[in-house]
């Protein structure tokens, strides 16, 4: 008996990949950024790491509630289309099957091949038929937020804890180069690793994180440069 074929796909990432990459790109951005802000201000290195950590636990903090409470929302919309659509199997088994034939219709099967296999997948599980052909609920895309919260919470801190880094090692007249530097190295690098998990052009990936990322450290670094001049003078 040939053995079960088994595919890994992108999508089966999906969930952890988008909380994760969200997390970790923010956590940089926002910490680098922060950082190089208060930097420019004339801070000494200790209220520079003051700042970075505190912008760190916030910052996965408030990635995990995001997450957690938005795919909260999620969840509950998609248990409220089910608990509707088991109402509507319970009331009108026989409109069920012709509205998820007619589904099968629209994507190629004749009338008559889309009625069996109607009739079929809903003798076998009729409501995971409608979840899956009407709803377009899956187990890949169903909401789980915790593995969100979790996820956002770790690569934020993660994230986050690479500019500390650098702030912790460069000489304090190097400071400000040196963590725009390498927090451009890491988004690089993470942009790189998360498209090629999701199976997107590498050097697309790193260019979109690396723009933004400087553009943030560029605006904060002018923010903090005019205010410590404004409050100094």
């Amino acid at each position: 008996m040939p053995k079960p074929h088994f595919e890994i796909h992108y999508a089966d990432r999906i969930g952890w990949l988008r909380a994760a990459v969200l997390g970790a790109n923010d956590g940089i951005v926002s910490t680098a950024s922060l950082v190089v802000g208060v930097a420019a201000a004339s801070a000494v290195r200790s209220n520079v790491l003051i700042a970075g950590i505190a912008g760190m636990v916030a910052g996965a903090m408030s990635m995990a509630a995001g997450e957690y409470v938005s795919v909260s929302s999620q969840a509950d919309t998609e248990k409220a289309d089910l608990t509707r659509e088991k109402k509507e199997l319970e009331t009108d088994d026989a409109g069920e099957r012709r509205e998820l034939a007619g589904i099968y219709q629209k994507r190629g099967l004749d009338p008559k091949l889309a009625k069996q296999v109607a009739d079929q997948l809903m003798s076998h599980d009729a409501l995971m038929a409608h979840a899956r052909d009407e709803l377009g609920l899956t187990e890949i895309h169903t909401a789980r937020p915790i593995q969100a919260a979790l996820a956002s919470a770790l690569s934020f801190a993660v994230g986050a804890a690479l500019p500390l880094l650098a702030v912790l090692i460069a000489p304090t007249n190097l400071m400000i180069p040196i963590v725009v530097v390498s927090s451009l190295f890491f988004l690089a690098v993470m942009g790189i690793v998360a498209a090629q998990l999701g199976g997107a052009n590498r050097w697309v990936g790193a260019l979109r994180v690396t723009f933004w990322g400087l553009l943030a450290m560029l605006a904060t670094a002018l923010i903090g440069k005019l205010f410590g001049t404004n409050v100094g003078g």
